[in-house]
């Protein structure tokens, strides 16, 4: 059984060297690699002899031999990637220049691409085949056969598999592995001078690495993985095939891609550039390239999901994982294993089905036949159940035996009908002949041009087969249903009426990994509260199984002072809970606390609110003119104060300026008015995004982020857990946003920062306590409780000493 390593790490500092946590992780991890290869080698030499009668001399031949013929074979790839690495340096100002790509043009086949996002080409030829869209004869031999299993790797040259949230962040951990250098896995075999570079490997998905550029068009991953697939399937013309997927003659082209990968240290981009140059789909000629690979980086679903494990024919098995800004961890397992299901799509997929049916219904046989008919009951069945029940109540819990029992559902083997919709194809079939039937009414009713050989006709059709979608839904009805709860509610964009089965237990589907992995490790920089993880994501670890390390900040103490604000200027208490956040009052109070700030906190101050829409509201109140005006003065807003102590920023909900936001804002800070930043717990600017230096001088944090404890979902989350950890787990989601957005703030050893907590609860040791160590060690307690005017002194006098 593996152990798990749970790691609290913001910036380090070994002898007098100032080290982050991505090249703490990189050099620890590697470092143990290379001695556990040698001591691998020298191992599994020793094992070879037992048993053996010859004399010593001999089995000492024999085993030098041996060493001598391993240590070769190494000696003579990393001479060839050296030679790759040399001809790729002379050949830099080249890169640019267009690859010659292996070109075939097909004619006469149904294209579901398009060139519009939202559009298809479809080219209809003069006799409208539509044989293409019937099913093929199916036969159920392996219905109740589940994934083969990848084949387990030599568990004596274990890997290093880094995940990590995004792609951005996993190509921040890749600049930081370029870095660094390790010396060679067996130092002392001076003569073959084996110096062995990081061999590092990029995963990703066919959305990253497909290089086919009508598969690519379509956009959503979903619909990219189906017509993926669907272009290799057995019995497809060699003209259909997609022409960049490896065959058996291109094991030489597949094993010079290798070696090409290997030979530098490549992020998912050059990756995807290399297989266009190479004229070889990298996203299956990368799997030969996992077993020699020594640090593996791929983002959290290719780990945390079995199905793309399967996909890849990924094994840990021996492996080390390491798990990055894992504070997200539980939330993503849930996340990937949780999926809503609208009313709107539900019908969509019964006309669908109906249009179908009356074409094909009476070449459908045998089990052809049952498992259409069963699919249509089912989404015939969802699709009442959810229309009647909404009418009854907004939202609310579902028992699976309620949501199954109509129309004889429940009957229905859902494990047989998932490996037939896999196998059939029937959501790509259906959506296909949609698009095909709406573009030859158009070409019958003359709409558009006729053209020699064919009409080509634009016709809008979703990327993903509505199908696909509610089979995802389907499959989450077969977990157990103490893992997970089914909801009807209504969709965030459309208010549509919908069903959602949401995880709750992320532990089971992480157990996999765990049990199958030699060792993993959790690691971030904000990840307290830990318990919760000991207790929901590892209840069934023995206690000596699970280690903690949290290191303490490089920074002294001197440079970070964290306030509890528990009243404003006017005396008011801040106490920003569901029920009193809403006081204009106690908004306005706000909003001049903050102003006063701005004026004792020099250059960037970040302020975080709980939600978009909270924040919305509060700038809504700021904007407001006075009633009344001193001094004969026109009056000002409070926003108008706060524009004219800072240059004034936010965030948007969409997310599609945050480049643009943070670039104005660092240009107002250079340029000596200060910026402030209005920012939200969990949004883009809460991760992945570092305010050090004179970006983040103050940070801010307004209020307890806590989720919405009367949704159906949490109260269902909080349900699950038991009652006496209830409260607990609910604070500890709550205070691990708070920690992650603070941590944006004090990057490095010379950085510092004033960090301000509104709200009176602040102050109690129930949540200070769940305070990240460093934080709470500058922590202003006493005094700062009773007046603001201590939080002014406080801060001035931090500031003071700073610029002296």
């Amino acid at each position: 059984m593996p152990f798990i390593q749970l790691l609290r790490m913001d910036v380090l500092e070994f002898s007098n060297r100032q080290l982050g946590k991505s090249l703490s992780l990189i050099c620890g991890a590697l470092t143990w690699l290379r001695e556990h290869k040698s001591k691998s080698l020298e191992s599994q030499l020793k094992e070879d002899e037992k048993g053996d009668g010859a004399p010593d001399w001999v089995k000492q031949f024999a085993r030098d031999e041996k060493k001598q013929k391993l240590l070769q074979e190494k000696a003579d790839m990393e001479a060839r990637l050296a030679k790759i690495r040399d001809k790729e340096k002379r050949e830099k100002q080249l890169a640019n220049r267009s690859s010659n790509l292996k070109i075939k043009r097909r004619h006469d086949i149904l294209w579901l691409t398009g060139g519009q996002k939202g559009e298809v080409e479809v080219e209809i030829d003069g006799d409208g085949d539509e044989a293409q869209f019937c099913l093929d004869d199916y036969e159920s031999g392996d219905e109740d056969g589940g994934a083969k299993g990848s084949s387990g790797d030599d568990t004596l040259s274990p890997a290093i598999f880094y995940c990590s949230r995004t792609h951005s962040q996993l190509t921040q951990f890749i600049n930081e592995l370029r870095r660094v250098t390790f010396p060679p896995p067996f130092p002392e075999e001076e003569d073959l001078a084996l110096k062995e570079e990081v061999k590092h490997l990029s995963l990703g998905s066919r959305k990253n690495l497909c290089i086919n550029p009508k598969v690519t068009k379509l956009g959503s991953p979903t619909a990219i993985n189906e017509r993926c697939l669907e272009l290799q399937r057995s019995g497809t013309s060699e003209a259909s095939r997609c022409e960049f997927l490896p065959g058996k003659d291109d094991q030489v082209v597949v094993r010079d891609f290798r070696d090409h990968t290997l030979a530098k240290i490549r992020d998912i981009e050059d990756l995807a550039s290399l297989g266009k140059k190479m004229g070889v789909c990298p996203y299956y000629a990368s799997r030969p390239t996992i077993k020699p690979s020594e640090e593996i980086t791929l983002p959290y679903p290719l780990l945390l999901q079995k199905s793309a494990r399967e996909a890849l024919d990924l094994s840990l098995k021996g492996h080390v994982v390491i798990i990055d800004e894992a504070h997200n961890l539980m939330n993503a397992i849930s996340s990937i294993y949780s999926i809503a299901v609208s009313l709107t799509q539900l019908r969509r997929s019964q006309a669908q089905l109906d249009i179908y049916l009356s074409k094909f219904k009476n070449r459908l046989k045998g089990k052809n036949k049952v498992y259409v008919m069963q699919t249509v009951r089912i989404i015939a069945s969802l699709a009442s159940y959810l229309e009647e029940i909404s009418k009854k109540s907004k939202e609310g819990i579902i028992a699976p035996g309620d949501l199954l029992a109509m129309q004889g559902i429940d009957q229905v083997n859902f494990y047989k009908l998932q490996t037939y919709l896999n196998e059939s194809k029937l959501a790509r079939k259906v959506e296909g002949y949609i698009v095909h039937k709406e573009a030859k009414e158009q070409e019958n009713n003359k709409k558009l041009a006729k053209k020699p050989g064919g009409a080509k006709v634009l016709q809008s059709m979703a990327a993903i087969p509505v199908l696909t979608h509610i089979q995802s839904f389907l499959l989450a009805l077969t977990n157990p249903s103490a893992e997970g709860k089914i909801f009807h509610g209504k969709t965030e964009e459309k208010n549509d009426p919908c069903l959602k089965y949401m995880l709750l237990d992320p532990a089971h589907h992480f157990q996999e990994i765990v049990e199958e992995a030699r060792a993993v490790i959790l690691a971030g920089g904000t990840m307290e509260p830990m318990n919760d993880y000991t207790n929901h994501l590892f209840p069934y670890l023995p206690k000596e199984k699970i280690r903690t390390l949290s290191c303490g900040h490089v920074i002294p103490e001197e440079n970070l002072t964290a306030l509890p604000v528990t009243k404003g200027p006017g005396g008011r208490e801040f106490e920003f809970t569901f029920e009193k956040r809403m006081q204009p009052a106690m908004i306005e109070e706000l909003g001049r606390a903050i102003v006063n700030l701005c004026q004792v906190i020099p250059h960037g101050v970040v302020c975080f609110f709980p939600s978009y829409a909270y924040l919305e509201f509060v700038v809504s109140q700021w904007r407001k003119k006075p009633t009344f005006a001193s001094n004969n003065a026109a009056p000002k807003s409070l926003w108008e104060r706060l524009e004219d102590r800072k240059t004034v920023f936010r965030e948007s909900s969409d997310g599609s300026s945050v480049e643009e936001v943070l670039r104005e804002y660092a240009h107002a800070i250079d340029n000596g008015k200060g910026g402030l930043l209005l920012s939200v717990v969990g949004g883009k600017m809460s991760e992945g995004i570092n305010f050090n230096d004179n970006l983040g001088r103050g940070i801010i944090m307004v209020g307890l982020p806590f989720p919405n404890s009367n949704t159906a979902e949490w109260r269902a989350r909080l349900e699950h857990v038991e009652k006496a950890a209830g409260r607990e787990f609910y604070e500890n989601a709550c205070m691990r946003a708070v920690n992650q957005s603070i941590g944006r703030a004090i990057r490095h050893r010379e950085d510092y920062a004033v960090i301000a907590l509104f709200d009176r609860r602040y102050s109690t040791e129930r949540i200070a306590s769940k305070l990240p160590k460093w934080i709470q060690n500058g922590l202003v307690r006493g005094p700062v409780d009773k007046a603001f005017g201590e939080v002014m002194a406080i801060t001035g006098k931090f500031f003071k000493a700073k610029n002296a």
